[in-house]
């Protein structure tokens, strides 16, 4: 058995980098295959606490976890939090596990948009169909139907352990043993929503910084010192408004 993480924002391959920088934990397609290919066909078992990021990565790593469960088993086990696209890859799991003190979130697809109306028509129905294709993560694990699942997602809806279980979201739920305060687990389902994006990078830095070429820039660069430390600045509030939850 060999163990991974998959911890923190999932990005897409390319941009590791920048959230190791900042000290952030992220996992990307890029990272999950090379798990894969150095657990060289034993089976696995993926540590999850992820508060999702971004779809088409997500799907990406659902299917490479899928592809896999045909050499051996994938096994999932839920800490903490498993949200938004990082539930979708937990549905990829051969058998899911999940703590009694951990939480599941499923919702709807959703991005940022502009345009006149037929922008806004056109965004709404690829959101719809985006919807779709997540669903079936969901309905192959479960067993849901189309009306139940797409209910789900429209109310964006937190689950315990025993109510994940309940659902067939999850097949196990872990140190049943074990007694857990009932108290802490109502505390992280309020707080939750505000974890879930609480250490995504802006777009526009995530961009910058791609284009950012520290060789070839003047040390007096003005605009690109002021655009880190925005950056960095907005990375330590964060981090604080994490550790204040």
């Amino acid at each position: 058995m060999k163990y991974f993480d998959l911890k923190g924002e999932v990005v897409d391959s390319g941009c590791e980098w920048i959230y190791d920088w900042y000290g952030i934990q992220a996992i990307s397609p890029k990272i999950i295959q090379k798990n894969l290919n150095n657990a060289n066909g034993d089976d696995v078992t993926f540590r999850v606490n992820s508060g999702g990021g971004s779809v088409f990565a997500g799907c990406d790593i659902y299917n490479m976890l899928m592809d896999y469960r045909n050499k051996a088993n994938v096994n999932i086990e839920i800490n903490g939090l498993c949200a938004s696209i990082a539930g979708v890859i937990a549905m990829a799991g051969t058998t899911v596990k999940m703590s009694p003190s951990a939480l599941f979130m499923i919702h709807n697809v959703s991005c940022n948009a502009s345009g006149d109306y037929r922008d806004m028509e056109h965004t709404a129905e690829t959101l719809k169909k985006a919807n779709e294709t997540i669903a079936n993560a969901f309905k192959l694990k479960t067993g849901m139907e189309d009306e139940e699942i797409k209910s789900i997602m429209d109310h964006e809806t937190w689950y315990t352990a025993n109510e994940a279980k309940d659902k067939k979201i999850i097949d196990e739920i872990m140190y049943q043993d074990q007694k857990v305060d009932s108290n802490m687990v109502n505390l992280l389902k309020n707080k939750a929503t505000a974890l879930c994006n609480s250490v995504s990078l802006n777009n526009d830095i995530v961009e910058k910084l791609k284009q950012y070429k520290p060789i070839n820039q003047p040390v007096n660069n003005e605009v690109d010192f002021l655009m880190q430390q925005k950056a960095k600045a907005k990375l330590q509030l964060l981090n604080m408004k994490r550790r204040c939850l």
